[in-house]
């Protein structure tokens, strides 16, 4: 934790302790087994004390993310609903705009709106879309953040841009929230900067190849150092930057006290080799310090870390968990150690 902490002052400039968020923890999900069984998870999540509830938004073995959502948002009072995040590609920032602003009505303003450019090529395969150049993916959802942001705030929106046009298109109801929650997540300088500009919440992430695979090597400290400097100076002053809430996606965990360690040993074979060799070869201190560790590395840490409470190793202020379709078998008694030890 020391150590933890220490790089925190080091690498957050003027940032303190005073004006950083209050840790929040979430849980991801996007399948279950059966109605009752994503119910339970979505009760049960609030009543282990998570924030949030997010999903994904791809094709393939998952729910639908708004239908979803809106049914976790229904079962339970405090627990916040959120996407991580939608693909902008998939739809017409009208028909998206209106779907994030139904989740929201429908939660009583509970929801968080996650936006990416998209980067999964089997969803473009599936769609029969051209997965274009990053610049060219980028572009359409900038220009889909601000008109969404524009309708969100009850415009009634004519535009004629490179990628979209509406004409006098308004939504019906608007969100509950004054301004709901906006997270970008970014790899790369540029999507850093629209995120820190654009957003309310950055998620710090690897970019991904021209085959839609994470570039792994990206996710270590001096990276997410790089990184976080990069959105404070995009902010444009130190006040902007203090209002964004910084997000790291955790794939691997342990949990706090149990002696085991996420990763068991650096000779461990990588369960996916073509898309985490880099983890391979990284030294067990390495992997460690990583505040996203690589999909695969240890395949049976990541099951084990599907089932538990999961201990953050990294210094800011939002966390999300994955667990999969199942909510973690963990007493929350040891929700408190693990924020301090995050801390």
């Amino acid at each position: 934790m020391k150590r933890w902490t220490q790089f925190v002052r080091e690498n957050a400039g003027s940032m303190s302790m005073q004006t950083a968020h209050p840790f929040r923890f979430g849980v991801t999900a996007r399948v279950s087994d059966s109605g009752r069984a994503w119910i339970d998870l979505a009760r049960r999540a609030e009543s282990l004390g998570y924030d949030i509830l997010l999903m994904p938004d791809h094709l393939g073995r998952q729910l639908a993310l708004g239908s979803a959502l809106a049914a976790a948002a229904a079962v339970t009072q405090r627990l916040r609903i959120g996407s991580l995040v939608y693909a902008n590609d998939y739809r017409h920032p009208l028909i998206l705009a209106r779907e994030a602003a139904t989740l929201d009505h429908l939660s009583e303003g509970r929801l968080e709106f996650g936006i990416g450019a998209g980067w999964k090529t089997s969803d473009y395969r599936q769609l029969g879309m051209a997965y274009d150049r990053p610049g060219e993916r980028i572009d359409r959802m900038l220009e889909a953040v601000r008109l969404i942001r524009r309708l969100f705030s009850g415009e009634k929106v004519t535009h004629a841009g490179p990628h979209y046009r509406l004409e006098g298109a308004q939504l019906a109801p608007t969100p509950v929230q004054p301004r709901v929650p906006m997270l970008i997540g970014g790899g790369g300088p540029r999507m850093l900067r629209i995120a820190a500009r654009e957003a309310d919440i950055v998620g710090l992430l690897t970019q991904f190849d021209t085959r839609g695979r994470p570039i792994f090597n990206q996710a270590t400290e001096a990276q997410t150092t790089s990184k976080v400097a990069i959105i404070r100076e995009a902010a444009g002053s130190q006040e902007a930057f203090e209002r964004l809430e910084l997000n790291v996606l955790v794939q691997d965990a342990g949990l706090v006290g149990s002696g085991a360690s996420p990763i068991r040993s650096p000779r461990d074979p990588v369960a996916d080799a073509r898309d985490a060799a880099a983890a391979a070869r990284a030294s067990r201190d390495q992997l460690l310090r990583v505040p996203r560790p690589p999909h695969g590395a240890d395949g049976g840490a990541h099951r084990g870390a599907r089932r538990t409470l999961g201990n953050s190793r990294s210094g800011f202020t939002a966390r999300r968990g994955p667990f999969g379709g199942s909510p973690p078998r963990s007493s929350p008694r040891s929700r408190p150690a693990r924020e301090r030890d995050a801390s």
